[in-house]
């Protein structure tokens, strides 16, 4: 019995393959490489250095309209009061006080946003307590808590923790938990037929897999933790006369020192730009932008 193809054209010879010589590539020369000015607007540096030059340039035009040095200090004289600062070591000790209370709580903050988290994706009965908890304090400002730590701790060091863990512990165990939930099944079974579970089943599978949205809730944390420091301190500054840089502007801002007070907003600023590209930037860079997680 024959058998009929209604495409009898499909059954003709293949035509024959060949191939092409490509000519070689042409040595690199330098005429070959981009101007100078196109590679210099690459460096990611360069481009923000200049956006903050134009900001300062502004800055400096805007205070000598006004013409008002109580109101709006010029950009000359706050660098100028930046760099006494500075020199006199009480800028440094200040932000050293700072940080030293914004690690203790951030890594409390931490370490309890990753069991809760932890304990969401293990277990029906912690998934209800993350969802409930996010939903009741993650909207109250970490701020607003600070009358009652007083109230439970008293002034000192334990109300300004306390504050920053709240601040610190819900942003980040919803994005813990968002990343966790977008891990694919796939990978999933894969940890489940290598026998993984319970913390090892987290640590080796879901982590990896969710860094890029743990990345992103530490990174929100972070933000969250300092500037809930900052106007805890101002309030702790008006209670105690104590505190890091928050009591710094707050002291300075009293005795009418405008120049010092936008030197202390400066400092701020500057060490959120230090944390945000020496820190986290780096570490997404050796992470999840080297694996292939997240583009460039």
């Amino acid at each position: 019995m024959s058998i009929v193809t209604p495409f009898p054209q499909l059954l003709q010879a293949q035509r024959p393959e060949y191939e092409l010589d490509l000519p070689p590539m042409p040595a690199y020369t330098r005429e070959h490489r981009l101007p100078l000015p196109q590679r210099l607007w690459q460096l990611t540096v360069l481009r923000r250095g200049l956006l903050l030059a134009l900001l300062a340039l502004f800055w400096e035009l805007g205070a000598r309209w006004a013409d008002n040095e109580l109101l709006l200090p010029s950009f000359s004289q706050t660098a100028q009061a930046f760099v006494d600062g500075i020199q006199s070591g009480e800028l440094l000790s200040r932000a050293g006080l700072s940080l030293g209370l914004l690690l203790q709580g951030y890594a409390l903050g931490v370490v309890l946003s990753l069991a809760l988290t932890a304990l969401a994706v293990s277990t029906r009965l912690g998934r209800d307590l993350l969802a409930t908890l996010t939903a009741m304090f993650n909207p109250l400002p970490a701020i607003a808590l600070l009358p009652l730590a007083l109230l439970w701790f008293g002034l000192g060091a334990k109300s300004l923790i306390f504050v920053l863990v709240h601040a610190v512990l819900w942003p980040l165990a919803l994005n813990t938990y968002a990343g966790f939930q977008s891990v694919p099944d796939t990978l999933r079974m894969a940890g489940r037929n290598y026998g993984l579970k319970g913390l090892r089943f987290v640590w080796q599978i879901l982590v990896p897999s969710a860094l890029p949205s743990i990345l992103s809730g530490l990174r929100v944390a972070w933000a969250f933790a300092w500037r809930t420091l900052i106007a805890a301190e101002l309030f702790f500054g008006a209670s105690s006369g104590r505190g890091g840089l928050g009591w710094y502007i707050f002291q300075n801002r009293n005795e009418l020192l405008t120049d010092r007070v936008f030197a202390g907003l400066a400092f701020v600023i500057l060490i959120g730009l230090a944390v945000e590209g020496l820190v986290f930037n780096t570490v997404e860079r050796l992470t999840v932008q080297r694996w292939g997680m997240q583009r460039r």
